[in-house]
């Protein structure tokens, strides 16, 4: 297993925002650093392609948090949410993010998976059957153990990591 890291080792991110969004909303109340975890997922090594996945919902801008992630080095993919006959919605990126990843994998030693979702487990498998290193970085409180299992290694997502709601706001007013 490749684990000693050198700046030629050439590094693909791919970020599953919603997983990321909603487990640093619901878990720390927060929202996640995007420009730290770029730099904690690259490491000094060589970025050959970051890629965040975006679900749009028909009622939230999200063009501001767009341009944020394009000005720190992420591509954008994004996707409507689509809505159900019955009501509910569907809107996840599991099999883009997998297509990507499977795809760039030849280009890659290292893959970094910044999700959560259990159901990479198999994709993970796969990578490093090619012989891709993969590596996870998530909330390990909202991250499947299948996940932490399956990956070369597993980075929890941290303080360092993290915007916090600032006390200041709530006072205002």
């Amino acid at each position: 297993m490749l684990t000693k890291f050198s700046k030629y080792q050439r590094v693909g991110v791919f970020v599953d925002v919603q997983n990321m969004f909603y487990s640093a909303k619901k878990i720390t109340n927060s929202r996640l650093n995007f420009s730290k975890l770029m730099e904690k997922a690259v490491r000094g090594r060589q970025l050959i392609r970051a890629i965040s996945y975006i679900v749009d919902a028909p009622d939230i801008d999200q063009t501001n948090f767009i341009e944020m992630l394009k000005s720190n080095g992420y591509e954008t993919k994004r996707k409507e949410l689509r809505m159900r006959a019955d009501g509910s919605s569907k809107g996840d990126w599991d099999m883009g993010i997998a297509i990507d990843a499977i795809t760039l994998a030849e280009k890659l030693d290292i893959i970094v998976l910044v999700s959560g979702d259990g159901d990479f487990a198999d994709l993970v498998y796969h990578l490093k059957s090619r012989g891709v290193l993969v590596e996870a970085i998530s909330f390990l409180k909202s991250t499947n153990e299948d996940l932490i299992n399956a990956v070369d290694i597993h980075f929890p997502i941290e303080n360092d990591l993290l915007f916090r709601e600032s006390s200041k706001r709530k006072k205002i007013g």
